[in-house]
């Protein structure tokens, strides 16, 4: 199954509509939790930080991720205090409502360390059919982009929608890479198939942001594999929610492979990611899930 928006030009495989009530409340509890991480993050910005690494020396992870996360999960869970709770710096909680919150604390600590703006806090609510919503922050300029399943997208509550860019030769991609040698070394290889064929190849360092390109539209297409879920869960959502397709593929119980991109270059780019062998293990069709 290929996930889909079921906005013009798409895909109507679209999944069930979050109800109104539900959605309106998850989502506002999802924007204070990223508020208020964001607000935490950009106060600890200039200070000394503790750093230490966790699958490779160039996989970093702060004292501040960890902070982030207690604020998100407190926030959360102070507000719905049966529901699941899944965090990238390792705290889990089982609920009992059928709704789990993905969250990423500190989408792009490189970047938060290395003084770049681009980073950001990424909450999503799923349920058993996938993200529910998601609230993306880049607490830098305050910006948030936000979604519903079955309503719509929007950033500072404006109503986004992906571009409709007609050929993958006048596509702006973005790309993501593993923090592991071996497996960039595959990427890189692959992407040397991809940038012949687009306009512009870039990477930025933040999953969530970048996927929040594609649905406001400065961005056509972005890629990346192997990636976890937190860092995709709001973002993927977003993104499809804003008339992009999006095929995320299960690697293990936390590892994805994602592609979004605009409706009319989605099987074009699929198709030349696959050519790779990276691509052909990395992105295949019989795996696609929501979450």
């Amino acid at each position: 199954m290929t996930l889909s928006s079921a906005k013009p030009g798409a895909a109507t495989d679209a999944l069930p509509a979050a109800p109104a009530s539900l959605g309106s409340e998850l989502l506002g509890i999802a924007r204070r939790a990223a508020q208020a991480a964001g607000a935490e993050l950009l106060a600890r910005a200039d200070q000394p930080h503790r750093v230490s690494t966790k699958s490779s020396p160039t996989d970093l992870v702060s004292e501040a991720d960890s902070v982030a996360e207690t604020v998100i999960r407190e926030t959360l869970l102070g507000a719905r205090p049966d529901d699941g709770f899944v965090g990238e710096e390792g705290s889990r909680d089982g609920g009992s409502t059928g709704i789990t919150w993905v969250v990423d604390p500190l989408d792009g600590t490189v970047n938060y360390l290395f003084g770049d703006r681009e980073w950001s806090v990424s909450i999503a609510a799923v349920d058993a059919d996938g993200p529910l919503v998601g609230a993306v922050i880049e607490p830098v300029t305050g910006r948030m982009w936000t979604g519903i399943r079955g309503e719509g997208a929007w950033r500072d509550d404006v109503e986004i929608s992906a571009r409709r860019t007609p050929e993958l030769a006048d596509a702006m991609v973005l790309a993501g890479l593993s923090y592991d040698a071996a497996q960039r070394r595959r990427q890189m290889e692959m992407f040397t198939d991809v940038a012949p064929g687009v306009r512009d190849l870039r990477r930025h360092g933040s999953a969530a942001l970048e996927l929040c390109r594609v649905a406001e539209g400065t961005a056509d297409a972005y890629v990346e594999s192997p990636i976890f879920r937190w860092d995709i869960a709001a973002g993927a959502l977003i993104a499809r929610e804003a008339g992009a397709r999006v095929h995320v593929t299960h690697l293990d119980e936390v590892r994805r492979s994602v592609l979004a991109a605009t409706p009319f270059i989605f099987e074009e780019l699929l198709m030349l990611l696959q050519t790779s062998d990276f691509g052909a293990e990395f992105f295949n069709v019989e795996q696609v899930n929501p979450q």
